[in-house]
């Protein structure tokens, strides 16, 4: 975890994924692809709307499959509502979102910028999520344990 210059808070997770930049970014474009890695540990998704091009956006909700009784979605009981903008899609390279959580707590407002970034390495791509402009109400730790399952979801879905 980095702080920003006005101390807006950035999370970073990366892992190298034994595939080429071409078949990650591809699986990080399709709704059905996205659905399947991208929702953490104990969640699955719906994608309500998918338009991947730059300008283009996205719905979708995170499900909590069974909740600890002191877990609450941002958007409802069992659901964590948000909606994304496709800032940038260079292919291959780098993918920037915006994206904004559903809910009616403050804690969870404001848009939180995500910059994927694929570059390749001796043994495959090493895939960097850095995330800016997080929300308090997401905890650090909570967000990084999120995105290492996110990354180790791509990772088993595309190897």
């Amino acid at each position: 975890m980095a702080t920003a210059p006005d101390n807006l808070r950035i999370d970073t997770a990366s892992r190298t994924i034994l595939a080429a930049q071409r078949a990650i970014f591809r699986a990080m474009t399709d709704a059905e692809s996205v659905a399947s890695w991208r929702p953490p540990k104990g969640m699955h998704a719906r994608i309500e709307s998918f338009d991947p091009r730059t300008g283009g956006g996205y719905r979708m909700a995170f499900i909590y499959e069974d909740p600890a009784p002191d877990v609450v979605g941002k958007s409802s009981a069992r659901e964590d509502w948000f909606t994304g903008r496709f800032v940038e899609l260079l292919p291959y390279d780098r993918i920037v979102e915006d994206v904004m959580f559903v809910s009616d707590d403050p804690a969870f407002a404001g848009t939180m910028r995500v910059t994927t970034t694929l570059t390749p390495v001796a043994d495959g791509t090493r895939v960097t999520i850095a995330c800016e402009n997080v929300p308090p109400g997401i905890g650090a730790e909570d967000h990084q344990a999120g995105m290492a399952s996110t990354l180790r979801n791509l990772a088993a879905f595309i190897e």
